[in-house]
């Protein structure tokens, strides 16, 4: 019984480490965006298989993109104090066991988008894949315009939704990816700053280590806010939503870029760190005012 007792917590924490690696949180925007690409571009969400489909798919390939991401960076991520902890570094799991854990999610994921949805949202969901595993992450040890091609994956989620719905990607899965990829940027920038002693720590070269004055982190954070504002107006614009979104998007975007100028008037932290919690809930609620506006 005393055996029984003990075995009980070791697997449950085993299991809990394997969820870790796949970061279900993390991934939850992902499955987000995905259903926001799936229902603009016109989905029937009473086509059970296809839209579970299309979420357990990229929900699949997003956790085995993770595992991997965790695979490759287990020695800097044991260099810093926010990562150091995790299932790899801290040595509760192997290598193998991560990377057999990352492929099988992978080539499920891609399975299940290939056979019960089409093969353009498991093609879209293939470049997710490797651009984030085998592009951006070797990438953040060399150079700070990594983090504008991890936005790329990041923004594809919505376009593998579009090409769930429609089997093809027309204009409106572009605008969709291009509010991703702009929205990405001031989130990673206020996370960079925020983190920056971790990152130096660890040897990536990102933009606040590299520049530890903060002008240049400033000046991008800025202009890539800036640039969402017409980017996250463009489903109006296009035809793909109404009044009420726009109205909606305008002040959402109009806020974002407020928060973004006030980090990068003061580089400060409680600045950057007020910039990181306002774009958390910016991206699910313009997706709500963007379906919503449909309905």
């Amino acid at each position: 019984m005393k055996t029984d007792a003990l075995a009980i917590p070791g697997v449950q924490s085993r299991s809990a480490d394997f969820v870790s690696l796949a970061k279900p949180r993390l991934n939850m925007l992902v499955i987000a965006s995905a259903m926001a690409g799936y229902a603009m571009a016109g989905g029937d969400t009473a086509r059970v298989v296809l839209l579970l489909g299309t979420l357990v798919g990229t929900a699949l390939v997003a956790g085995g993109a993770s595992a991997f991401n965790q695979l490759l960076e287990r020695d800097t991520d044991g260099l810093m104090r926010r990562t150091r902890l995790r299932p790899l570094p801290d040595g509760r799991l192997t290598t193998r066991e991560a990377a057999l854990f990352g492929l099988t999610l992978s080539v499920a994921g891609l399975a299940i988008l290939a056979s019960a949805v089409n093969p353009l949202s498991a093609a879209v969901a293939l470049t997710t894949l490797v651009t984030y595993v085998a592009i951006y992450t070797p990438l953040k040890r060399r150079t700070s315009f990594a983090t504008v091609i991890g936005a790329i994956p990041g923004a594809l989620p919505p376009v593998i939704g579009w090409a769930a719905a429609r089997n093809e990607l027309s204009q409106g899965a572009w605008v969709l990816f291009g509010i991703v990829f702009l929205w990405q940027l001031p989130h990673f920038l206020a996370i960079a700053w925020l983190f920056r002693e971790d990152y130096c720590r660890a040897g990536f070269p990102m933009l606040p280590v590299l520049q530890p004055d903060g002008r240049s982190t400033a000046r991008q954070t800025v202009v890539y806010a800036a640039a969402l504002l017409p980017m996250s107006l463009a489903p109006t614009l296009v035809g793909m939503s109404g009044t009420i979104y726009f109205i909606g998007a305008l002040v959402l975007t109009l806020l974002f870029v407020a928060s973004a100028l006030r980090f990068g008037s003061s580089r400060s932290t409680p600045h950057a760190r007020q910039l990181f919690f306002a774009s958390i809930p910016y991206l699910p609620l313009l997706w709500i005012l963007m379906i919503a506006d449909r309905l």
